[in-house]
């Protein structure tokens, strides 16, 4: 089974026909799916400025952090599953689409970055978790996570145009 048999599976099962027979369905998850990526990305860039020491300078990075990321991970796996519900309503025309591919390539490199930045950087966070400025190692993941889910948030506008 190739991947756009795969996607025409998809596309062709109950939840799929269901979300794209349905005049209502597709825009309420839709919304649903843009307030939780306003969410991941909003409190995403509130620990990303702070790393960079453009806002939040009186507070700890650790400290910021344990606030944010619980709303972060919340709102993440619902913009997953809301994407994912999107995906499946039209799943063969998602797969040939050039800024839906961009949009995965760009998650996959959010999420890379935030692995790095994890296993490096953060594992010696209690030692400057006050320091402005931060590690550069710490500065450079921001920068590149900042970039990451703009590029997220622009390749998402752009499929609906495509």
């Amino acid at each position: 089974m190739t991947l756009l048999d795969l996607c025409t599976s998809l596309e062709a099962s109950s939840v799929g026909s269901a979300i794209s027979e349905s005049e209502w369905l597709f825009p309420a998850i839709e919304t649903i799916h843009v307030l939780a990526l306003t969410l991941v990305i909003g409190s995403i860039a509130m620990l990303d400025l702070r790393l960079l020491g453009v806002s939040s300078r009186d507070r700890g990075v650790v400290a910021l952090a344990a606030e944010t990321l619980p709303w972060t991970w919340a709102a993440f796996a619902i913009a997953a599953i809301s994407g994912s519900l999107m995906f499946v309503s039209a799943a063969t025309k998602y797969y040939g689409n050039t800024p839906f591919r961009i949009k995965i390539i760009l998650l996959a490199l959010a999420g890379a970055n935030m692995a790095v930045f994890h296993f490096t950087a953060y594992r010696r966070v209690h030692h400057w978790t006050e320091a402005v400025p931060t590690p550069i190692a710490a500065r450079t993941a921001a920068t590149l996570s900042l970039i990451f889910w703009i590029g997220v948030v622009f390749a998402g506008r752009w499929i609906g145009f495509v």
